[in-house]
């Protein structure tokens, strides 16, 4: 299956002088597992509930400090949560574990969104990449690949762990561009800021709206910029307040195999990539305004295709 992804993919790809191959791969700490019931990265897995299937990431320290608020029990996580999830339909454990942040996905619950035609050729002159982790980069480095001149605005204070844990992610991402650290927390980390996005033509997010507003970043703003949002599961809306990442999103778009019957893992993060790649494809085919790319939906619509 993951060679039918690759076949879809070679002539989206070759737009920016990569190969499906390149597009999807990462370097991880500890490196990668072969994907099935857990995730590549090992963080996220695949549990029954009573009536379906959903996805649990535990990417970060906090996630897991929080389940015993989920689950009532110490210790472990997995087990405790796969006791929970066997007794509660799908949606029901979603939006438990979702009030208290966690990332997590019902399989197959997005609704697929239209991909952008492969003719675009209207790159912005500069673009502000505002953004962490895999998609948003992505979308900005393949914007600098295209011709545009990037910023990288890098956060003083919460800094983006992706130079330290996967190097050669981050010299695909953000090596043509240019960084610039800002101290967010103060008034001249934020002027500049504001000037930086004040003479450029697109920008790239991939923060909530509500953290995007405490530091006055509203797209109305803003007008004359492409803001590319890149979230999980919508920028606005009640998928907005949603935490979520490549792995719990593949989910929720229905982008897996099956095994026996069983749900597996297709590849790693899959919807941090493809996600990156349509944002930066929708750019390039004259984007404006708030351009909302949730990683589910993305997601979504690769699983039809594949269907």
């Amino acid at each position: 299956m993951i060679e039918r992804l690759h076949a879809l993919l070679a002539e989206r790809t070759a737009r920016f002088g990569l190969t499906p191959a390149q597009l999807l791969a990462r370097d991880a700490p500890g490196g990668l597992d072969a994907p099935g019931r857990s995730s590549a990265n090992r963080h996220c897995r695949l549990i029954a509930a009573a009536d379906g299937w959903i996805a649990l990431n535990l990417a970060r320290e906090d996630d897991r400090a929080v389940v015993p608020a989920l689950t009532g029990e110490e210790g472990d996580p997995w087990p405790s949560l796969e006791e929970l999830a066997r007794s509660l339909p799908a949606a029901e454990f979603c939006a438990r574990a979702a009030e208290l942040q966690l990332p997590v996905a019902v399989l197959a619950e997005a609704v697929p969104l239209p991909l952008a035609a492969l003719d675009g050729t209207r790159v912005p002159r500069r673009v502000v990449d505002f953004s962490a982790l895999w998609a948003g980069p992505l979308c900005a480095g393949l914007l600098a690949r295209a011709g545009a001149e990037v910023v990288r605005v890098e956060s003083l204070r919460r800094p983006d762990p992706t130079p330290q844990s996967s190097p050669r992610l981050d010299a695909l991402l953000n090596g043509a561009k240019r960084r610039v650290p800002l101290d967010l927390a103060s008034e001249a980390g934020l002027a500049e800021l504001y000037a930086l996005l004040a003479d450029a033509d697109a920008v790239v997010t991939s923060a909530r709206p509500a953290a995007l507003a405490r530091l006055g970043l509203e797209p109305a703003r803003f007008p004359k910029l492409a803001w590319v949002a890149i979230s999980a599961h919508g920028f606005t809306g009640a998928g907005a307040s949603r935490v979520g990442f490549g792995d719990d999103c593949a989910v929720a778009g229905g982008l897996v195999r099956w095994d026996i019957g069983e749900p597996r893992f297709l590849g790693d993060a899959l919807a941090d990539p493809l996600t990156g790649l349509e944002a930066a494809l929708a750019v390039l085919a004259g984007g404006r305004g708030v351009i909302d790319m949730a990683m589910a939906p993305v997601a979504a619509t690769y699983a039809e295709l594949l269907a």
